[in-house]
């Protein structure tokens, strides 16, 4: 679509796993839905291609189709000096015990495809701005936005770059870490975002089992994040580096210029055999933790990477993508207006904010400990204690903590995870946090984007 103007009920901006699963829910409800995306699918996306457990779990749920994807199950850690732990892959009272490998080129395309034919208008085009403006006629009275009836409320404008616009009762914000939507409607700051960029590429080899590598960039003082090796369809690994930066984007090339060493280390450890040093790379901007980002304003709702729904210890996010996509749009069909707003900002406290909040602080704290979070890692992975370690680990790392597996290691991962909220929540970044969630969505009539 382009230099034409579109009225619906909800405008999904970024068709990702998690703007695609709000739209397809908001379709098969019956919302009228665009879902705009400049990229045409199928197409490629910086990534690890693993899909955890609670995000295999909701796309069973709402089945979209896959079956191309590699079961997986326990992930090896190697530390600096060469220590490896096994972290187990247990099934929990709402989770399974297993992760599927899927290249996001074939993720990506079949749940776009499974929001197309619900029913949502697929617009094709580059955002270049969100417009929140004091009133709009929607259908929404009391109810959802697929309620009958009409009543005056706030909406937004969202500005395309061909010319035309979307003029919605709610915008959805799932255009990733750099999402114009946040930034157009003043939702980040900028100076309190914890990024991290990360790199991949892949490569011919038969990787037995997934593996994070922890290593130093120079003896004794850790780099800011790690390196992996995953197994994927049809015997392509996909191996890549990932760097956290704090709010200091110009450091993300550290992880580019990293992972020729890391592919030397890989076969120096005979996780590949060297003769090949991969192919295309592609990079990638990660925004994690929740930090500097306000979720809800007015109408406009962020997701995903947009509101920095990224696991600060690991790097996941395709499972918090669909699960607050899902999470927006059961607001937006439960409630009208400034509502999904409260709605969507309780689900993010009550299932987000604690996990993502207090592992942001231990995320910066290792990052400006180099020589200290070294020492931890070779602690972690020496394998009489890493062994001990690796139940609990794996669960608080990979957040599955909450509904997990009765027994030991849940327990101590219990323990370990209230200690830590406990030792992070007279932060700044914490309380910010906090107050940004409990406080009512910006009232548009004193927004700065205002019409």
């Amino acid at each position: 679509m382009r230099n034409r103007d579109l009225r619906v009920d909800v405008a999904v901006v970024g068709s990702g796993p998690g703007g695609s699963v709000a739209a397809c829910q908001l379709a098969r409800a019956g919302v009228e839905v665009a879902l705009v995306d400049k990229a045409r699918f199928p197409r490629d996306k910086a990534c690890g291609d693993l899909i955890g457990p609670r995000g295999i779990e909701l796309l069973d749920r709402i089945g979209p189709g896959l079956d191309d994807f590699l079961p997986l199950g326990d992930m090896a850690v190697i530390g600096p000096r060469g220590g490896t732990v096994v972290l187990p892959a247990v099934a929990g009272r709402d989770f399974g015990g297993a992760a599927w490998a899927l290249p996001r080129r074939q993720l990506d395309a079949t749940l776009h495809k499974s929001a197309a034919d619900s029913g949502a208008e697929i617009v094709n085009d580059r955002v270049v701005g969100v417009e929140i403006v004091g009133a709009t006629s929607g259908r929404g009275a009391g109810g959802g936005v697929g309620t009958a009836g009409s009543a005056p409320g706030t909406g937004a404008v969202v500005h395309l770059d061909g010319g035309g616009s979307l003029s919605a009762r709610t915008v959805i914000g799932a255009d990733g870490a750099t999402s114009v939507v946040a930034a157009s409607a003043g939702m980040v700051r900028t100076d309190r975002v914890l990024w991290g960029f990360a790199v991949r590429t892949y490569l011919h080899a038969e990787v037995e089992l997934p593996s994070i590598v922890l290593f130093d960039r120079q003896p004794g003082i850790a780099f800011p994040g790690y390196g992996w090796i995953f197994p994927g369809p049809d015997g392509m690994a996909n191996v890549g580096v990932g760097a956290a930066t704090g709010c200091d984007r110009r450091a993300g090339s550290i992880a580019a210029r990293q992972l020729d060493s890391f592919l030397r280390l890989l076969t120096t450890l005979d996780l590949i055999d060297g003769s090949e040093l991969g192919g295309r790379r592609l990079g990638g901007w990660l925004k994690m933790g929740m930090m500097g980002t306000t979720p809800v304003a007015g109408p406009v709702l962020l997701i995903g990477d947009a509101a920095g729904l990224v696991n600060p210890l690991q790097g996941e996010g395709i499972a918090q993508a669909m699960m607050s996509g899902e999470a927006a749009a059961s607001a937006v069909l439960t409630s009208c207006g400034p509502g999904a707003g409260r709605l969507y900002g309780r689900w993010l406290a009550r299932h987000q904010s604690g996990y993502q909040g207090s592992t942001a602080v231990v995320q910066n704290l290792l990052r400006q400990r180099p020589k200290a979070t070294s020492r931890l890692a070779r602690a972690l992975t020496w394998p009489p204690v890493g062994k001990r370690l690796a139940p609990a680990w794996a669960l608080y790392w990979n957040d599955l903590v909450m509904g997990g597996p009765p027994g030991a290691a849940r327990q101590a991962a219990w323990l370990v995870s209230g200690a830590i909220r406990a030792g992070t929540a007279g932060s700044g970044d914490r309380r910010s946090l906090a107050r940004r969630l409990v406080e009512p969505p910006n009232d548009p009539t004193t927004s700065p984007t205002r019409r």
